[in-house]
């Protein structure tokens, strides 16, 4: 369980990037983090992955806090972000092994685990292939696979199906679905409104660092007054959004 209580967060005393959210993520629930580019997404789930600290306001994972817990929390928690660049010599096989050791994951654990997650996301045909050789979606889903391997408890995932082809956007999400009926508690980002309405239990529409309105995607429908999600968000982010 996630659970973010009056959050800001603020680079320089001019500048306030989150504006004190609040939310919780519960077992089992993919919530998402739905807004523009510029709106906090990012540096609001660096927080909660521990790569940031807060201003003020406090995050736990599980009822754990980085103040007192952060290794604890690190092996509770997967985190990808858009940011992640693999080393382009190497081959997913070799990668996994790797980070496997890093984790004390024992070998058998290990080549069963592989075996599971690189064959549920395909990955297998291309795993000795080096990674400057992979394609765009395959790398992703190489990223993927690695932040999952010690089968953490909470997900955190930062635009999981960027610049993803249809069909391989298909293979993560319904992924993260099997792993939110596995109990997973997952928060995703994302700016693509048909990856929010397909996946999301809850979605908070973050403008200008603070969150406008949060709910199920109906419930926000409902809110807007609106006809569909895509006109809700828009709505409300007219009505919330002040240009500086």
């Amino acid at each position: 369980m996630i659970v973010v209580n009056d959050v800001h967060k603020s680079y320089n005393a001019s500048k306030e990037i989150i504006k004190g959210v609040s939310f919780q993520v519960k077992d089992g629930v993919i919530y998402g983090l739905l807004g523009p580019n510029g709106a906090g997404k990012t540096t609001l789930m660096q927080m909660i992955s521990t790569l940031l600290t807060p201003s003020s306001g406090d995050i736990t994972i599980d009822g754990l806090n980085a103040k007192n817990d952060l290794l604890e929390i690190h092996r509770r928690i997967g985190y990808l972000t858009t940011e992640v660049r693999l080393d382009p010599m190497s081959t997913p096989d070799r990668l996994w092994d790797f980070f496997a050791e890093l984790y004390d994951i024992p070998q058998r654990d290990s080549r069963a685990r592989k075996d599971y997650i690189f064959g549920k996301l395909g990955i297998t045909p291309f795993a000795k292939k080096r990674v400057s050789e992979l394609s765009t979606g395959m790398k992703q889903k190489a990223s993927i696979a690695i932040s999952l391997i010690h089968d953490p408890h909470v997900i955190i995932f930062d635009e999981p199906t960027n610049g993803l082809d249809i069909l391989t956007s298909k293979q993560v999400t319904d992924y993260l679905l099997e792993l939110k009926n596995e109990g997973h508690s997952i928060i995703l980002s994302t700016h693509i409104f048909s990856v929010a309405e397909s996946l999301c239990d809850e979605i908070a529409i973050l403008i200008d660092g603070r969150i406008a309105a949060s709910g199920s995607v109906q419930e926000l429908i409902k809110l807007a007054g609106t006809d569909s999600f895509e006109e809700a968000f828009f709505k409300l982010y007219v009505e919330n959004h002040v240009e500086e």
